[in-house]
């Protein structure tokens, strides 16, 4: 008997030891937050700027939208400014006539930080592949050119040195370099001229979603690959590539973002660092000469199961695997990329009930109120976790009248050009609390988040579910005598106000799944 028990503990000592001892305690470290009004960004196209009609100068109505996000990934297509090899065009572009110029130096003025995502295999490069494999989408290469050498990639690495050397910051480009297609499309048509440095952009994102494995082999590339493609596109693969070729060499100042990820997976970036250190080297420091400045990945928060599978319809932040990943991510650029900042460029739901991306009311909310509390409430679990940038998909509907995936993602109702409740609430959020950066979390659920601005703080609470669940919560504020707590509100401009008087320190809030947030000083609107 005794050995039978000997047997039994020795068995479970084992099991402790390869089920807890071996896994290495994560890492804790310091988590870089950023103000909330970098989680308000938005993705959008030159129509949403200029009206097609008049595409060179900028339409006022389209504008109005704009302004309400403090950021805009701008999805441009590369075959718009280089539609053929070598002749570039910006302003206008010769495909759809759209004035870059005038979009980025408006959306500077404004202070609206443009991310540059340029993506696509123009046509003239598609036309090296036969004609039954020919798609924007292929990988940005010549037909049966080598996914993993840097050297497949000079056509974009070309045109991204172009465009950077116009709108990046660097006035010391050599003209020489610099290719502008004047020809004008017709008599009286605008003359692109060469212009250098012009400081309207500082990140250029390098195509996106380029693990697109279900677009089959000609449009996916491995960790690995894409890493030989961005060494090419970064800095011309360290410079060996010759003159006028990567972002770097045009302006050493300009971010390179790496495309979005169409799977939120870590190890598809390690295996991106793997091929560096192997292809590139180390820094003075020791870190890998990494050719990106940014992490990037997607996410849409929805009930699939973890292969991507099954999926019915959108779901609350909370309740999805939303902040798991984003700590994932964030974690592995502090272990292997130098606490390099992780951004997420598009998040959202739709609604359209057909869609399995769906935002569905819940008791009293419409469908829309309750894709508006979801996504504030996605921006504030980004926040907390420490990812640095968001941008939801997308500003208008592709089509309202669709139930496919994406099609009614928008924030604005195109035929009136008015918000819809999910860009009112970023907006008044931003407004009102910008400039404020998460500190701490209180308590989970309820949601209560510490944040702060200069001398000031602020707390938001929110329920983090969807089942119309409310309570009650005795906040901790401190010897001020009243509270006042805003909440976001569909169709205006401005939050609803309560004011409260504080008893012992504490005050009593209402807590819904739409987010209030709390100070002890009177804010302005």
């Amino acid at each position: 008997m005794l050995r039978i028990r000997i047997f039994l503990l020795a068995i479970l000592l084992f099991s402790f030891y390869i089920n807890g001892c071996s896994q290495k305690p994560k890492a804790t470290f310091t988590v870089k937050h950023t103000p909330l009004k970098n989680f308000c960004g938005i993705n959008a196209f030159e129509w949403d700027f200029e009206d097609g009609a008049n595409s060179m100068g900028l339409d006022s109505t389209r504008l109005n939208l704009i302004k309400n996000f403090t950021c805009v990934r701008h999805y441009m297509d590369w075959d718009k400014f280089e539609p053929e090899e070598d002749h570039y065009t910006f302003s206008p572009v010769r495909s759809g006539g759209w004035n870059y110029d005038t979009i980025y130096t408006w959306c500077k003025a404004q202070n609206i930080e443009v991310l540059a995502c340029m993506k696509g295999c123009p046509s003239w490069l598609q036309h090296s592949y036969p004609v039954d494999e020919r798609d924007a989408e292929n990988v940005p290469v010549r037909y049966k050119s080598d996914f993993s050498n840097p050297e497949s990639y000079i056509e974009q690495a070309r045109a991204a040195f172009q465009y950077t050397a116009r709108y990046g910051n660097n006035k010391s480009v050599d003209p020489k370099l610099i290719h502008v297609d004047a020809t004008p499309r017709w008599t009286a048509d605008p003359i692109n001229q060469v212009r250098i440095g012009l400081g309207l952009i500082n990140y250029i994102e390098c195509d996106n979603e380029r693990d697109k494995w279900w677009k089959g082999d000609k449009a996916h590339q491995t960790g690995r690959e894409y890493a030989a493609n961005l060494s090419a596109f970064y800095d011309g693969n360290k410079n060996k590539m010759g003159p006028g070729i990567g972002v770097k060499n045009a302006d050493p100042s300009m971010k390179v973002v790496m495309c979005g990820l169409a799977k939120a997976d870590p190890d598809y970036v390690k295996d991106m660092i793997a091929w560096c250190r192997e292809n590139r080297g180390t820094r003075p420091d020791g870190s890998v000469d990494l050719p990106w400045d940014v992490i990037n990945y997607h996410y849409y928060c929805n009930d699939a199961d973890s292969k991507g599978n099954h999926q019915t319809s959108g779901i609350a932040p909370e309740t999805s695997p939303a902040g798991p990943i984003a700590d994932d991510f964030v974690a592995m650029a502090h272990e292997n990329a130098k606490d390099m900042p992780v951004w997420i460029t598009e998040a959202g739901y739709d609604l359209n009930q057909e869609s399995v991306q769906k935002a569905t009311g819940i008791n009293d909310k419409t469908n829309e109120q309750t894709e508006a509390d979801w996504i504030l409430r996605s921006s504030l679990l980004y926040s907390r976790c420490g990812i640095q940038k968001v941008f939801y998909y997308e500003l208008n509907d592709d089509n309202d009248k669709s139930g496919t995936k994406y099609a009614t993602s928008g924030f604005v109702n195109h035929n009136t050009k008015t918000r819809r409740p999910s860009a009112d609430y970023l907006y008044q959020t931003t407004q009102l609390f910008g400039n404020y950066t998460f500190q701490a979390s209180v308590s989970s659920d309820p949601i209560v988040d510490r944040y702060r601005y200069n001398d000031k703080q602020m707390f938001v609470l929110a329920i983090p579910d969807q089942k119309g669940r409310t309570t009650s919560y005795q906040l901790s504020t401190g010897n001020a005598d009243s509270a006042y707590i805003y909440t976001p509100v569909p169709n205006g401009d401005h939050m609803a106000l309560i004011k409260k008087k504080i008893v012992q320190s504490k005050v009593e809030v209402n807590i819904s799944e739409t987010p209030c947030f709390v100070t002890t000083y009177y804010i302005a609107p």
